[in-house]
């Protein structure tokens, strides 16, 4: 097992080694945790993040031509990778994510010259914690004060979610963005994904929230994942409506007529987002036993109506359900591996991590890693 907080030390030069200046900007973003409201965003509904104390920083430094040079210290090549803005290509690397950034930019009207990037991130790739999503945000809140482009926070995470959906090809909705452009570690960010109206509701003080890392990696460009999304669509579209979110709990008997996947992906739609309403209110009223159950539920409804979890996945959250001090605990992200988020007693959240982490590690064969929100 190890823990997320332990740094890695940088093996990547300094902006002023690779480019021969110091940096004009510097931004980060956070990378996120759903805590409930899984797979409801790209049916407009509703989602309940809060960011984590892990961050992509970006350093940038305009240049006055077109040219872009950018380097990644996780990419493990101090070589910058180079593109001229009007001329971005799929390459299928990390660079896609930044080409989406400039050709989202530009077709919204936004006009910037070339400039040196370094990113560095402390996000772990394909846990489900949103690294593209705290890359993408990053990239444009640099690029906004290099060039000083009236951008707002929702505005940037629009961009970055059309980064993502029309240059990357993930088909994702837009919590991740807006998690990574405006959550914090001390709220949950209550999102209405229809019409981007949010509220920051306090994390009680009574719990911390652990999110175990089950290293089965995933990715949202797969193909699993945009079945989801069509089958959703198919449902909706079979009903009679728009997109799921506009059904209710009281249409459950008409989608309990579709077809098997259907009738599965539209249920957890629908349920999961009475459940982010319930959450929201149950953590207003500082219920800590309603938010665990609601967890489990939500688990439940993820790894049998919308089929997205691994035995992986599932081992983590029943050996959750045994420890002492945890509330609830469920998969969070896309699925197909991916991270467990566990809500715990405040006092308990080290010790129960620890525990999960290695009996997990030991009946699993596989190293998981492990961060608390309150570290």
């Amino acid at each position: 097992m190890s823990h997320e907080s332990q740094a890695k030390p940088s093996s990547l030069p300094s902006f002023a080694t690779l480019f021969g200046n110091a940096p004009a900007v510097t931004t980060r973003a956070p990378g996120r945790v759903n805590l409930i409201g899984e797979h409801t965003d790209y049916s407009e509904g509703f989602v309940l993040p809060t960011a984590i104390p892990r961050f992509t920083t970006v350093e940038l430094s305009p240049r006055k031509d077109n040219l872009v040079r950018a380097v990644s210290e996780n990419a493990g090549t101090s070589t910058p990778v180079q593109f001229e803005l009007g001329q971005e290509a799929k390459d299928d690397s990390w660079v896609d994510y930044l080409k989406g950034c400039t050709t989202a930019l530009a077709g919204a009207g936004f006009q910037h010259a070339g400039f040196d990037l370094r990113m560095a991130s402390t996000v772990p790739l394909g846990a489900g914690l949103s690294s593209s999503a705290s890359f993408e945000v990053a990239v444009l809140r640099a690029i906004r004060e290099a060039f000083g482009l009236s951008l707002d926070d929702v505005k940037i995470a629009l961009l970055g979610q059309k980064a993502e959906t029309d240059f990357v090809g993930a088909p994702i909705g837009v919590m991740d963005q807006m998690a990574a452009s405006l959550a914090d570690t001390q709220n949950a960010l209550m999102l209405d994904t229809r019409t981007l109206a949010f509220e920051r509701i306090p994390i009680p003080a009574a719990i911390d929230l652990v999110v175990l890392n089950s290293g089965v990696t995933h990715s949202h460009a797969g193909g699993e994942y945009r079945t989801r999304r069509a089958e959703c669509e198919a449902a909706a579209s079979a009903l009679g409506v728009r997109v799921l979110r506009d059904l209710s709990i009281a249409d459950l008997s008409r989608i309990e007529k579709l077809p098997d996947a259907q009738c599965k992906r539209a249920r957890h739609v629908v349920k999961e987002n009475a459940r982010v309403l319930q959450f929201a209110a149950a953590m207003r009223a500082g219920d800590l036993s309603t938010l665990g159950a609601l967890l489990y539920e939500g688990h439940a409804s993820l790894r049998d109506d919308f089929q997205v979890s691994v035995k992986e996945i599932d081992l983590i959250v029943e050996l959750a359900r045994n420890t002492p001090g945890v509330y609830g605990a469920r998969l969070t992200g896309g699925g197909f591996g991916g991270s467990v988020v566990i809500m715990t007693d405040a006092a308990a959240a080290k010790q129960a991590a620890q525990s999960i982490a290695a009996t997990y590690a030991e009946k699993s064969g596989r190293t998981p890693t492990v961060l608390t929100l309150r570290e």
